[in-house]
């Protein structure tokens, strides 16, 4: 066999090393992006079912809470800008800004609740109707599969950050623009805890 055929043979059999590794890279990165983007369907499907509650809760709370129509107008307002950055990240989790617009939206949607509830303290005959528990009830429930889910959620992005950062995966990652995906967390500290919606 002379040389040139062994030389050619060596680089031939680089390159198909080459090419394996890159598909193997490529579809691995494509499984982890998969993965993050169904666990934020998850959350998508919990943040509707909370979107669907909200209404329902300011409608029961309006007949008590006469005096409080601010309060119940910014519980409005902040659900619907957060079901709006909802809709958006939902088109694509993987578009950072979207994803930090659906925390911010969903810091103020948090804080419009928590003044709800805090309002609410004040009218024990609020605090009574059965269907006002029964809706804060299924709120609280809701806001802990959110946390499941956003737990979930942020998991699968660390992997998928974790593999397209390390060597040699970066250099596909930003060869086929595998771009980093935004963890779910909310930005200020205070409003970590779910909003308490506890009638006793």
């Amino acid at each position: 066999m002379s040389t040139a055929l062994i030389i050619l043979l060596v680089l031939a059999g680089l390159a198909a090393v080459v090419v394996i590794w890159a598909i193997g890279t490529y579809n691995g990165l494509v499984t982890l992006r998969n993965r993050f983007k169904n666990a934020f369907a998850q959350i998508d499907v919990q943040l509707k079912r909370r979107y669907d509650l909200i209404p329902n809760l300011v409608e029961t709370a309006k007949g008590y809470l006469k005096h409080e129509r601010e309060t119940l107008e910014a519980v409005i307002a902040a659900r619907n800008t957060a079901y709006a950055a909802s809709k958006a990240a939902a088109a694509n989790p993987a578009d950072a800004a979207a994803m930090k617009s659906l925390m911010g939206a969903e810091s103020g949607l948090m804080g419009a609740l928590s003044r709800l509830m805090v309002v609410s303290e004040a009218y024990p005959d609020l605090k009574a109707n059965q269907n006002m528990m029964q809706l804060t009830e299924e709120l609280t429930s809701t806001e802990n599969k959110i946390s499941f889910a956003r737990q979930a959620y942020n998991d699968a992005v660390m992997a998928y950050n974790t593999t397209r950062e390390k060597f040699p995966a970066n250099l596909a990652a930003g060869i086929f623009n595998f771009g980093e995906a935004q963890l779910f967390s909310v930005e200020n500290p205070a409003e970590r805890n779910a909003p308490q919606v506890k009638f006793a």
